[in-house]
């Protein structure tokens, strides 16, 4: 049995019954922004992202480094339904245990499968935005750039999902 912290917390609380949370899974992945008078050093950023896994639909978005103010930063643009009702689901990275409320966060491993759908969709991301497949063949030459980029593919993501569930 996993040693998560769901699993030690909620489910041998609840003496093995099964219970059924409303959970939002968090995670980032590394990209890159350069200009091409600058090919030696890109800048290296991470793009943050929340996922309703209820709907798969991304409820939240932040591009930024990988530090606690931006997990902060993060963490505020996610709409305040989802932080009074919902679980959030993350890997281990220390800061998103610094900016989520104890009683709300459950770091987990890849293997639970509590973060699965975000980490699909990372992959989705990677293969359809080819500004984020490799720093030495695709990239994006401005953050602004970068940025509108990310948030085109989320909505285009979001509305073809909610077209499926019409």
């Amino acid at each position: 049995m996993s040693k998560d912290l769901l699993f030690n917390e909620l489910y041998n609380k609840e003496r093995g019954a099964r219970i059924q949370m409303f959970g939002i899974q968090l995670d980032e992945m590394w990209s890159f922004v350069q200009k091409k008078s600058e090919k030696q050093c890109p800048d290296s950023y991470r793009d943050w992202i929340a996922l309703n896994p209820y709907n798969r639909q991304i409820i939240a978005f932040h591009v930024g480094s990988r530090s606690q103010k931006d997990a902060q930063i993060f963490y505020d643009k996610i709409p305040d339904i989802f932080k009074q009702e919902a679980a959030f689901f993350t890997d281990y990275w220390q800061a998103y245990a610094c900016v989520i409320p104890e009683e709300k966060h459950f770091a987990v491993g890849k293997d639970s499968g509590l973060t699965a759908y975000i980490e699909r969709f990372n992959g989705t991301l990677r293969q359809r935005a080819s500004r984020l497949v490799r720093k030495s063949l695709s990239f994006s030459k401005s953050l602004t750039k970068h940025i509108g980029a990310i948030k085109y593919f989320i909505c285009n993501y979001n509305l073809q999902l909610r077209a499926l569930h019409i």
